[in-house]
């Protein structure tokens, strides 16, 4: 007897983020062998032919399933629908599956009498999560999305509104938030908001032609865990040359828009001439020119281009001319774009120290600027205490304080919240740009022939630092004294490992947790032109033979964080070539075989060191030693 086909359990709508794995099932009894065809509302899914469809969704559809027997027989599930959600899944839990979570609270609000307003929730959940609103603890009837719309508020529309989130496993709920009516006289100022921030961090220390630093490592590495607290997209960089600093602003500057909140952080060796300030890439020659540095004033005008809401340039190096006949020009004033920042270490004419402070070197203006970097002040306001602080540190009183320029005319602080509304596709492109720096290779697990396991993870220093473990995760009965050594091809050199290095630098750049029983620190990434392969060498005693044997693996971990963004590609350094007749700033490959021995001065708790790059012994003050000071037509005509 043929039995009709029977759907048991229906599929279920679901929401989740962006590729985030779903799988819907459909469970049928009939007579045979049951067939199954999953649909979208457009077409076939190309392989769904089984009661279980595996997905990655990248955006919203209604799935169906088709189930058949080989009697002509069929039925039709219920439509189903698979709402994605194109959020930031730092918003979710490090290991969200399917549990109901609210990843975005509604916000309090204070509107005018007669506008409109909105509360929005966002929540995963699978299966799907229904919402209904309340105010002041009374349901709001057909209140039943994820947004509540009001139109023409008044004041029966004040009061404490929440969210009910459930399905049928669970149920929460949002945050209670105030929504306040006013009249227009007692409607208070909009607090000023960023549609997204963005900053570029370069530290340069390992220097071929000029004394090396220590604090830069610190310097940078600690402000950039700062600005990720603010909010802040952060792409931090190590001993860059002339090229890649150039090719670095320039995509620093793709990133910017008008709303966004743009930072530049520099520390390194560096000068000012004719009020222009000046930064020695790690490749400048003795004695070096202008063209073998990066002007400030450059960086700034490309930020301005971008019509950024808040342009803030940060300075940890020296302003000090090596021609003391030189007499110093005043500063160029700003463009009057508003909302520009520059915070200089020291004043003009002046030069910036790095001490050993606890244990580890760091710019004494930048340890004064992360004390204060997350107060909630307007921007000039916190650099204002930056200097007070520095003003009566002893070891560098009456040789340096800081310097403040800016053009705000509006109450901005670094701290302000980030708001997408309207400008969600930019954010989109935007957040594509920034995590082509930022991916890290996958987590890999290595069995050996010998059945040992190895697990190979990886973590990010800098950007343009890569840090490789290695842990064995599993012993296999014929080995012991199992030892891992990992090496790379091509082989990257580790700028830590040096002799003159602090001896707590990898207590401080390592998490205590981490414990693994080999790592590799990949440096200089931005160099790398070609796959970045992991070579695992297993070495072990086999317990039968007691031979000591090696076994080997090889991970490729293609171009990781800024290796993809290939900054050894310049077009600024093209441009600027064309303009001086070819000349350009010495390969760091023809330097690294010249390279002559310089002497790294290290600070100590009361000796602190200057960040001023010295040219020469003696240098004579003729032009062709000096920096040519820039016409604005050239800086207008420089690609970032």
């Amino acid at each position: 007897m043929i039995r009709d086909i029977v759907i048991v359990r229906q599929p279920f709508s679901v929401c989740v983020p962006v590729n985030h794995k779903v799988t819907l099932s459909v469970r049928a009894e009939g007579t045979g062998k049951l067939n199954y065809q999953w649909f979208t509302q457009d077409e076939k899914v190309c392989g769904g032919t089984q009661a279980d469809l595996a997905i990655r969704p990248t955006k919203t559809q209604l799935y169906v399933c088709r189930v058949n027997d080989h009697f002509c027989n069929c039925v039709f599930s219920e439509w189903v629908k698979v709402k994605v959600m194109d959020i930031d899944k730092s918003v979710l839990p490090e290991h969200w599956q399917d549990a109901l979570h609210i990843a975005v609270n509604p916000k309090p609000q204070t509107v005018q009498q007669g506008a409109d307003f909105s509360l929005c929730c966002v929540a995963f959940g699978i299966p799907t999560p229904q919402y209904q609103w309340y105010r002041n603890g009374q349901a709001l009837l057909g209140m039943t999305g994820d947004t509540l719309q009001v139109d023409c508020a008044a004041d029966e529309h004040a009061g404490t509104y929440l969210c009910s989130v459930s399905n049928v496993v669970q149920e929460r709920w949002t945050e209670a938030v105030d929504v306040k009516v006013v009249q227009t006289a007692h409607l208070p100022p909009a607090a000023p908001t960023a549609t997204d921030k963005v900053a570029l961090l370069i530290g340069n220390l390992n220097y071929s032609h000029h004394p090396s630093l220590m604090a830069p490592i610190m310097d940078v590495h600690e402000l950039a865990n700062l600005l990720r607290q603010l909010g802040f997209r952060v792409v931090s960089l190590l001993d860059l040359t002339r090229e890649e600093m150039l090719a670095a602003i320039e995509r620093f500057t793709q990133l910017l828009d008008r709303g966004v909140y743009g930072l530049f952080y520099y520390a390194g060796h560096g000068y000012e001439y004719a009020g222009r300030n000046y930064l020695v890439a790690v490749d400048a020659p003795q004695p070096y020119r202008r063209e073998n540095c990066v002007c400030v004033q450059r960086v700034m005008l490309g930020m301005q281009e971008r019509q950024t809401a808040l342009s803030v340039i940060l300075l940890d190096t020296c302003r000090k001319w090596y021609n003391q006949d030189h007499i110093p020009s005043t500063i160029m004033p700003l463009k009057p774009c508003g909302n520009t920042v520059y915070g200089y270490a020291t004043c003009e004419d002046a030069e910036a120290f790095e001490v050993q402070d606890g244990g580890k070197s760091t710019g004494i203006f930048t340890k004064y600027l992360n004390k204060h970097i997350l107060r909630s002040n307007k921007v000039t306001h916190v650099l204002e205490r930056v200097s007070e602080d520095l003003g009566v540190d002893p070891l560098i009183a009456g040789r340096q304080a800081v310097e403040i320029k800016h053009t705000l005319k509006e109450p901005r602080s670094l701290t302000d919240p980030v708001r997408t509304t309207g400008h969600t596709q930019e954010l989109r492109l935007r957040d594509i740009c920034w995590r082509q720096a930022n991916e890290l290779p996958e987590k890999k697990r290595l069995k050996f022939p010998c059945g040992v396991e190895v697990e190979v993870s990886f973590s990010a220093l800098f950007s343009n630092v890569l840090v490789a473990f290695a842990t064995v995760k599993n012993v296999s009965p014929r080995t012991q004294d199992c030892t891992v050594v990992l090496s790379s091809t091509p082989t990257m050199e580790d700028i830590f490992s040096g002799p003159d290095r602090s001896q707590g630098m990898d207590s401080l750049l390592f998490e205590k947790s981490v414990n693994p029983d080999c790592t590799i620190r990949l440096c200089a990434l931005q160099r790398l032109r070609e796959s970045l392969v992991i070579k695992v060498d297993l070495h072990y005693t086999h317990t039968d033979s007691k031979l000591r044997l090696t076994e080997s693996q090889r991970v490729d971990t293609g171009k990781p964080l800024v290796a993809s963004c290939k900054l050894y590609r310049s077009k600024s350094h093209a441009v600027t070539d064309r303009k001086h007749g070819g000349a350009s700033a010495q390969s760091m490959g023809n330097i690294s075989s010249g390279k002559p021995t310089l002497r790294q001065t290290v600070a100590g708790p009361g000796r602190p060191f200057t960040r001023k790059a010295e040219c020469a012994a003696k240098v004579p003050a003729t032009r062709s030693n000096e920096p040519e000071e820039n016409d604005e037509d050239e800086l207008r005509d420089s690609v970032f």
